[in-house]
């Protein structure tokens, strides 16, 4: 199996992020985005008027296109095919540790012609671990995510930095961010991901994406690993114990 070369750990290190092309085949993809549309089309149906203002893409006023779910390795065969995989968690293993599992995860769909964008953040803030490298991001490109469709953005080497405090806009308690005049200090590098591709991302660094301007979806699903010593202590929000996934 083709691990991590050592520049490549080296490059994730230094910058906080690295994108690792083909993990998954196109046949993977196509059934995980089936999956997911599948699965959203229930849950819009199932949405009350809060959970419509919450999930649903408000720059997509002309059809209901949700913007996210959250546990798809938990909820979903498919997906949890996708975290188990046998080279992503090796890969995973390699960055993190030992023992990895999977505390959350989420299905971001980011719509054509209005998919919204997300600020800046880092998940470290989010999951409050004993041990801030115990954790990475797989950032799984169900689509090509690029520049035009939504990719997303680093501030490379802010894995080196701190978490920064964070705060959440008016009237939306679990949109954690980076304040504006802090976010406005980090340059912001694109890091486009092919279909099938991974992007994994160290727990302090900084990220953001951009709006989908495309006629293209850019569907993606993050896995959120720790290593096996690794524990949520100090969390933003709360995260259920019972749907940890190990692998």
């Amino acid at each position: 199996m083709n691990l991590l070369a050592p520049a490549q750990m080296a490059d994730y290190r230094a910058k906080g992020h690295l994108t690792v092309r083909d993990v998954f085949a196109g046949e993977d993809m196509a059934a995980a985005v089936a999956d997911a549309q599948a699965w959203a089309e229930t849950e819009i149906a199932a949405l009350d008027v809060a959970g419509r203002a919450w999930y649903l893409e408000a720059a997509v006023p002309d059809r209901a296109v949700l913007r996210k779910l959250d546990n798809p390795v938990y909820l979903r065969p498919v997906f949890r095919a996708l975290a188990t995989n046998v080279k992503l968690r090796a890969l995973v293993t390699q960055i993190v540790g030992p023992d990895p599992r999977v505390f959350f995860s989420q299905l971001f769909f980011k719509a054509p012609g209005g998919g919204g964008p997300k600020p800046m953040h880092q998940d470290n803030f989010y999951f409050g671990p004993n041990d801030l490298d115990g954790m990475v991001t797989a950032w799984v490109a169900l689509d090509d995510a690029d520049e035009s469709n939504g990719c997303l953005y680093f501030a490379d080497g802010s894995n080196l930095g701190d978490v920064i405090p964070h705060a959440a806009p008016d009237g939306q308690p679990f949109n954690l961010l980076v304040p504006n005049a802090t976010a406005a200090k980090y340059t912001m590098t694109p890091a486009p991901v092919p279909r099938g591709g991974v992007s994994f991302h160290h727990g302090n660094t900084l990220h953001q994406s951009s709006e989908n301007h495309s006629d293209r979806w850019r569907r993606a699903c993050a896995i959120h690993y720790a290593n096996g010593k690794t524990e949520l202590v100090q969390p933003a929000l709360t995260y259920d114990p019972s749907i940890v996934v190990a692998l």
